[in-house]
């Protein structure tokens, strides 16, 4: 497999990217190619919003191509499209060594440690050393085996981490718990396994709707997973977020009015800074306050007033 590599200004790098893959080719990422250097400049916008500027200044655009595409047929039907003419020299041709991506990818992420109670394996360690000696140093812990497939949540964001070990501090047992915006399920597996009772996990993806579904019957608990449409009216003794911050304020009537008179509501994908403005989107209904804090993020809760 080959990769062909182009420089392109800003104004045009969206336009390129598209006609390539209208072209053929399998996938096309774009790079600052002034990466490393003294012009090096960053480019993002608020979490869960597209930023105002979608490319650099100056931009390496590289397509993965399929085997049998010709390149410089490729670059004719660019051309033709209007977005770019490339003469010799112009562009470049590099080869992609074969490997297991999806193995290489899952090697990054081994059994993660949660507080004292808590420990993840991803499904690929199941049964390997690293797992086993972990289960022995863990002995009486929660242990739950995640594959997330498409969807967020390996443990390892620390977003997930606080919402996890806020799970570990505050379920007693016996609570109704719902786990809204559920990913790949973990943080309602977590807490049907730390003694929860009923639990509901719900997310707007029917991807992470049955990355739940799964990861949980691979974990021998009954967590119900839906789509928000699916969820019927009712509260819960603990509601538990992890999404960012304006779908949160967003959600805040209706996440509230979820929380049981009494019950508690843990939120993060918050940063430090947008701590104070979420809170007051809830105030309302429940004083929130700062839990814990974990590299930039923040995890706040509170309880419902009756």
């Amino acid at each position: 497999m080959r990769e062909l590599v182009l420089l392109c200004p800003e104004a045009q790098a969206e336009a390129l990217s598209d006609a390539m893959l209208e072209a053929g080719v399998l996938s096309v990422s774009v790079e600052d190619a002034d990466g490393d250097t003294a012009e090096e400049k960053p480019l993002f916008g608020e979490p869960g919003l597209e930023p105002d500027i979608l490319a650099w200044n100056r931009n390496r655009v590289v397509a993965l191509l399929p085997d049998g595409l010709d390149p410089e047929q490729l670059l004719a039907q660019l051309r033709e499209a209007g977005v770019g003419e490339y003469g010799k020299g112009q562009w470049q041709l590099r080869d992609v060594p074969d490997a297991d991506w999806v193995r290489l990818t899952q090697s990054q992420f081994g059994p993660i440690q949660v507080g004292e109670r808590i420990l993840i394996v991803p499904s690929w360690h199941r049964d390997g050393a690293a797992a086993a000696a972990q289960a022995r140093v863990a002995g009486g812990h929660v242990r739950i085996e995640l594959d997330p497939g498409l969807a967020f949540g390996t443990g390892s964001h620390p977003t997930t981490h606080l919402c996890l070990a806020w799970l570990a501090e505050h379920v007693q047992g016996g609570e109704s718990v719902l786990d809204y915006g559920c990913g790949s399920g973990i943080l309602a597996i977590a807490a049907k396994k730390l003694g929860a009772d009923r639990v509901l996990a719900v997310d707007i993806d029917e991807q992470a709707v049955q990355a739940t579904r799964y990861n949980a019957q691979e974990n021998g608990v009954h967590v119900l997973a839906m789509l928000p449409d699916g969820l019927a009216d009712g509260c819960a003794d603990i509601v538990v977020a992890n999404i960012l911050s304006n779908p949160l304020k967003v959600l805040a009537p209706m996440l509230a009015n979820r929380v049981a008179p009494g019950g508690r509501l843990s939120l993060s994908g918050v940063l430090e800074r947008q701590a104070e403005d979420v809170a007051q989107a809830y105030a309302p209904w429940i004083d929130l306050d700062v839990w814990r804090d974990r590299d930039g993020w923040v995890c706040l809760h509170g309880r419902r007033k009756r």
